[in-house]
């Protein structure tokens, strides 16, 4: 049985869904095809993104940011956006493409030296694990 493709939506595709596209693909590989895009994807995965996942055992090096538009041609069962301007662009889906909505501010967006840029970093990476622990923790009971 193929699994449900699922797609976490963010603007720039650097941090915030790449880490939560990080912590899916570990808590959940099983259910789901996890990938992450943006609505006007960055050029790289954000460096300060990549060290505060290695600090919980998650490399997210390895990841890539992707416009959205490179999963139209594919069938999208939900589509998960952690920012407000994915949820409010977010593009016209399938009648059948699932969608929720979860708020997370843009830790690339944090000023100050790079350990304080880190503190912002590490509190949103932590609120990212903390909700996509209780989706997966959900769709195992529905299961």
């Amino acid at each position: 049985m193929n699994q449900p493709r699922l797609i976490i939506l963010c603007t720039g595709n650097s941090c915030r869904s790449q880490m939560a596209e990080g912590f899916l693909r570990e808590l959940a590989d099983d259910l789901f095809d996890v990938q992450s895009a943006g609505m006007n994807p960055a050029t790289e995965v954000h460096p300060l993104a990549v060290k505060v996942m290695l600090e919980v055992g998650i490399d997210i090096s390895g990841n890539t940011c992707k416009h959205i538009n490179t999963f139209f041609d594919e069938l999208i069962d939900i589509v998960l956006t952690v920012c407000d301007h994915a949820d409010q662009s977010c593009p016209v889906l399938l009648a059948s493409t699932k969608r929720h909505h979860f708020s997370f501010p843009d830790p690339a967006a944090a000023e100050g030296t790079e350990d304080e840029k880190l503190v912002v970093f590490r509190a949103i990476r932590d609120d990212i694990s903390r909700v996509f622990l209780a989706y997966v923790a959900g769709r195992r009971d529905a299961l």
